[in-house]
Order: C-alpha cells, then structure tokens, then sequence
C-alpha cells in the first residue's frame, strides 16, 4: 500500500519477545536458544511461564503455561526467573526514546505503547521508530499501522518479528475478513464461541452481524461494542496521561495443594492484608474485594464483593476476603490463591483524608 498523504496516524509499538529479549541482552550466550522465564526459574516448581523466546515457542511453549508442561515439552530448555526490575529498567528506556521522537506515547505496558503519529510516509517513520529503539536499547520492536487504535494493534502481529504492517479501512475485509473472530483485539475465546454459537465464526460474518442480535446475546452495551470490532471501529484518542491502576492484587501458587479450608481462609487473610499494604502506599481505599482460586489440577474460578464503604482497615479488607472462601467448594484441593482490590480514584481528597485518619498516618 502506498501513502503518501501527511495525515495523523496511529502506531502500535510491540517489543519482540520482550522479557526473554532482555534475558539474551543481559546473558548474550542464550541467543538462538530455548529461553523460558517464569516463576523462581525452577520448572520442577508450581507456577506460569512469563514469556518464552521464539526458538521455544515453535515448541508450543507460551505465557500462562505451567512451568511443569513446558519442562516436558522443552527438558533442554534454559529456565530463568522473572526480574521485574529489569525489565521495568528496559521498559522506561523504551518509552523514553519513544517520546524523544515528538509524538504522543500512550503506555500499555512493559513491552508495548500506541503512537499518535503525524506523518506522510508512516512506513518510514515506524522504521525510524525500531531503529531507534534498537539503538537506544539494543532490543527489537515490530510497528503496527493503522487509521485507529485496533487496526494499529491488530497490525502489529503481522509485522512480527522486527516488521512493519499497514492496516486501514482500505484493507481491513480484505486482510482480516476471513480469519476468525479471536483474531480481533478484545475477543477472547471465550467470546468467539459463544459467537460461533450464534453462527458467527469469521470477522466478516461479525461485521454484518446486526446489533439487536450482538445485544441480545451480550447485553445492550457490549453486543454492540463488539460489532463494531469486526467492522475495525475503533474511535478511542492516543493519550499521554500516565496510565493510573484501578486496583492491586497479590497471588501465591502453593507447592502443596491446600486442602483444609481453616488453612486456605489463613492464606486469604494474608494476601488482603499484603494488598492493603500497596493501597496504603497510594493512599486509596479499597471498594471492592475479588478472591481468585485456582483448583487442582488447573481451573480457575473468580468470586467478588463490594465492601460496605470504602475503608483501608485491615481487619475489614481481610474478614471480607476470607468470608468469600465459603462460596468455594471445599473438597476441592486448591493450587494458587489471589487477593485483588480495586480502589477509590487517586486525587480524592475527601476519601484520601479519610483513609489517612483510618490508618493512623
């Protein structure tokens, strides 16, 4: 595709492989080989991987799989633990040359950013934009282009690694129309079978699909919404405001399942009470409480409640925890726990004093 017109566009920068990138940066003897980090870096340990090089992903090693399942796929492979202060430490190189680039830089997380771009020859700038980055950090990024935020994003996987894709109302039915509908950002799985249920299985057949119909099975707002993925809809801004969490969560997968109940509501009250800890750094209070079990030997199930006002004391946040331990099933043996609170909004000077009075500070 030819551009030539100067126009704003929209830039999805994905860095290749990150976390195992940053691994062969640091130790470069692992290039080329099968690289998985995850957990403690001991695979004969419960817990995820957090990323695997390329070399082990043609091996079917990917992000979320037991540690365990990739040792058996790959017993040869490297495994390393996770260093989220090196990462972190690369991140912000990453999103600091970017921004040295005089566009708008929208973070989306360790490894990956939108651009608001103002260019005739985008092509040339998103490679301006890698090489850049590449000399900044010696790490690789793969661009993707696009008239908004999702054909950007969707782009990106096409120029993986170390490319450039275009994508745009031009071309949108022409590339994506046939493929299926997980193919899209914001579709899971989980929704392309319930659409696939529906008959729905390809973007094209989304896209044509009417409203009414999406809002029946989905719910008045979300049906809709995800029509307009299959049509490439997308009418969200760039934003450089520094992206603010809604909530704080702590995990621990356990080496031996729990099987007592007295034992695993103990495990809950601890992880609420370590999670108060990172809302007390913030000074926002807790709204709501979400307890995560992972059952033996991988399922996992999520319950939530709201507090009956916003607080930061500890006794409240954990007896409120703990107390949905009992919508489990109990003779179920339990892997990984978690703890998750979503928050006041920052800046609430009401609640904030309020929480500062609460907790003693």
């Amino acid at each position: 595709m030819t551009i030539s017109a100067r126009r704003r566009w929209i830039m999805h920068v994905d860095m290749d492989q990150f976390i195992a990138a940053v691994e062969v940066l640091r130790k470069p003897e692992l290039a080329g080989k099968q690289v998985v980090v995850g957990g403690r870096g001991d695979p004969t340990e419960r817990g995820v991987v957090s990323t695997a090089s390329y070399e082990a992903r043609a091996f079917g090693v990917g992000s979320g799989m037991p540690l365990r399942v990739a040792v058996r796929k790959l017993p040869d492979a490297i495994f390393l633990p996770v260093d989220a202060e090196a990462y972190t430490a690369a991140s912000n190189s990453v999103m600091d040359t970017l921004r040295s680039l005089d566009v708008i830089v929208e973070v989306l997380g360790w490894d990956e950013a939108f651009l608001g771009v103002d260019a005739a020859g985008p092509v040339s700038f998103a490679r301006t934009v890698h090489d850049a980055v590449f000399a900044a950090t010696g790490l690789h990024c793969s661009v993707g282009i696009g008239d908004n935020k999702l054909r950007a994003k969707v782009a990106t996987d096409f120029g993986k690694p170390q490319g450039i894709y275009t994508l745009t109302n031009e071309n949108w039915f022409e590339v994506m129309g046939e493929r299926t509908t997980d193919a899209l950002w914001g579709i899971g799985k989980k929704t392309a079978k319930k659409l696939a249920a529906l008959g729905i299985t390809t973007v094209s057949e989304l896209a044509a699909t009417d409203d009414k119909l999406l809002a029946a099975a989905f719910g008045p707002k979300t049906g809709p919404w995800i029509g307009t993925k299959g049509r490439g809809v997308d009418d969200s801004p760039v934003s450089a405001e520094p992206w603010v969490a809604r909530s704080h969560s702590r995990e621990a997968t356990f080496q031996q399942n729990l099987t007592d109940c007295v034992a695993v509501r103990q495990e809950v009250r601890g992880l609420a009470h370590r999670v108060r800890e990172d809302l007390l750094a913030e000074n926002r209070q807790a709204v709501r409480v979400t307890l995560k079990i992972r059952y033996a030997p991988f399922e996992t199930h999520t319950t939530t409640a709201a507090l009956a006002a916003p607080t930061l004391d500890g006794d409240t946040i954990a007896d409120t925890a703990a107390a949905l331990v009992d919508r489990l099933d109990h003779a179920r043996e339990v892997r990984l726990l978690g703890v998750r609170l979503e928050m006041t909004p920052p800046n609430d000077q009401t609640l904030a004093n309020s929480a500062g009075a609460e907790s003693g500070t």
